[in-house]
């Protein structure tokens, strides 16, 4: 079976455990940095392994007419086309909740970072004005975790976990999907209550068409002043516009954010003009929340296993193309 391998080989070898690549397996790496079309056809694969930020379309899917396999190397899949996937009888897959506690935990990290003004208290006191940064915070007060009212949007495998790591901070927590769930323990509010009532507003839902810009301007109007809003999801699910002239004016009082749209962060995005006084209301991490040593090896055992399903003619697991 030939495999086409569009991530990073580094990390590759390093965390696939020995013994779970086939020794007949063809692996044809290709690299994970700029998308060569041609190269990818003429390798005729049987599977493909490919990093979420690399798109697939429809024309490379054609092309690759033995392919039964395209498999994300993470939990995102938006950037594969689905339906000429499902019309060619190719499965799609991705490694589903393998990373649910790393970006769960990079939240709490986003969250406690705003609320205790990290960014701004360790300039000051590498500027040597450390007396000057804890009377400051005196004088304003810092909020506790526990003191807030934490929102989450979507209720999938980060989700939950994000709630049963909030539980132990004594905040208390409401949740909104689409679909609600009456088996979780924490109360269901609708999406526009939601944003009304809560302090913290944390996004964990993927890009689809209906949720692109969910955060746009006529969303923040709806929620309370000086709300924080977390995003550890997808840049797309935020109008970074209107995040950012929110932040200007007072109406959010901070955004922690692991990801921003479009990706590798251009200059020209508007974060990156924001002036210093509002820069110290946000906390900007390069979308790590689910690059941990751990995740990688859940991800590969995943990966190994389904490849290993399609060589014995299997249907493999975490399908998400309907098929």
């Amino acid at each position: 079976m030939k495999i086409a391998i569009l991530v990073n080989r580094a990390n590759l070898e390093r965390y696939t455990t020995p013994g779970a690549i086939i020794p007949d397996w063809e692996l044809i790496h290709l690299g994970n940095d700029a998308l060569n079309k041609e190269r990818l056809i003429a390798t005729d694969a049987d599977a493909m392994l490919v990093d979420p930020m690399i798109p697939i379309t429809a024309d490379i899917i054609e092309g690759l007419p033995h392919l039964k396999l395209i498999h994300s190397q993470g939990v995102a899949y938006n950037l594969i086309d689905l339906e000429a996937a499902r019309k060619a009888g190719i499965f799609v897959c991705n490694c589903a909740g393998v990373n649910a506690s790393a970006v769960a935990e990079q939240a709490i990290l986003l969250i406690l970072a705003l609320l205790r003004n990290f960014r701004e208290n360790e300039d000051m006191v590498y500027a040597a004005r450390q007396k000057e940064a804890k009377n400051r915070c005196f004088e304003n007060g810092l909020k506790e975790l526990n003191e807030c009212h934490v929102g989450i949007v979507g209720l999938g495998a980060i989700g939950k976990e994000l709630a049963r790591m909030l539980k132990a901070f004594g905040c208390k927590l409401s949740y909104y999907s689409r679909t609600p769930k009456p088996e979780c323990q924490i109360p269901y509010l609708p999406l526009d209550d939601l944003y009304a009532q809560c302090d913290i507003i944390s996004l964990h839902v993927p890009v689809n068409q209906e949720t692109i810009n969910l955060i746009d301007e006529q969303a923040i109007n709806k929620m309370k002043r000086g709300a924080i809003l977390i995003n550890t999801a997808r840049g797309e699910l935020v109008d970074q516009e209107a995040v950012c002239r929110a932040l200007m004016d007072g109406r959010l009082g901070g955004a922690g954010f692991d990801t921003l749209a479009p990706e590798p962060v251009q200059p020209d995005n508007p974060f990156l003009a924001l002036p210093s006084e509002v820069r110290r209301k946000v906390a900007l991490s390069p979308h790590i929340g689910g690059i941990t040593a751990g995740c990688f090896y859940r991800s590969f055992n995943i990966i190994w296993n389904n490849m290993r399903r399609i060589a014995e003619g299997q249907r493999p697991s975490n399908i998400v193309n309907g098929l």
